[in-house]
C-alpha cells in the first residue's frame, strides 16, 4: 500500500469538500491546515440559512454576470471565505496556515488570506486575476500548484 503525501492527502480532502458546494457554476472547496492537522474546511455557497443557488438559481447566470467580474454579485461565499469565517467563528488561530483550495483564490480571497496571516496557498485548478497575484507575491505568500502527483505541489 502506498500512503499518498501530505499534499495529496490535504488536496484529496479539499475536492471532497468541494461536493458540499450548491453553486451551480463552480464547486470550489478549501480547507486550512497547521502542523499537519485541520483547522477548518470551507465550500462556496450561501450564508446558512438562506436558500442554496441549486433551489433559487444563479443570480450571476440571470444577469449574465462573465466569471471573475463583479464577484459582489453573488449570493454566495467563496471557499477560502467560508473556511476563514469557520475558523473565526470557532476562535480557530490560523496565522501561520496553508489554505489548500481546490482552486487558485481570486482576489478578494487573496485580500482575506493576506490579512489572516495565511502563510502558503496550496491550489490545483488556476484562476484567471492578475492583480491577486500581484498582491499574494507582494505579501510573500508562499503559492504552490498541485498538479495531482504525488509530492508535486510546486512553486
Amino acid at each position: 500500500m502506498t500512503r499518498p503525501s501530505w499534499d495529496q492527502y490535504f488536496m484529496d480532502i479539499t475536492r471532497l469538500v468541494a461536493t458540499r458546494s450548491t453553486c451551480l457554476r463552480r464547486q470550489v472547496g478549501a480547507i486550512l491546515v497547521k502542523g499537519r492537522n485541520i483547522l477548518a474546511t470551507g465550500y462556496n455557497g450561501v450564508p446558512s440559512g438562506i436558500t442554496h443557488c441549486d433551489v433559487e438559481g444563479c443570480l450571476r447566470v440571470r444577469l449574465n454576470v462573465p466569471s471573475g467580474e463583479r464577484h459582489e454579485l453573488c449570493r454566495g461565499l467563496h471557499a477560502e471565505q467560508n473556511a476563514i469565517i469557520q475558523a473565526a467563528r470557532h476562535g480557530v488561530n490560523i496565522d501561520g496556515a496553508t489554505l489548500y483550495c481546490t482552486t487558485m483564490p481570486c482576489i478578494i480571497c487573496t485580500k482575506m488570506i493576506i490579512n489572516a496571516g495565511i502563510a502558503k496557498v496550496v491550489y490545483a485548478e488556476g484562476y484567471t486575476d492578475d492583480l491577486a497575484r500581484e498582491m499574494i507575491r507582494e505579501a510573500a505568500i508562499v503559492v504552490e500548484h498541485f498538479n495531482g502527483e504525488p509530492g508535486d505541489a510546486t512553486p
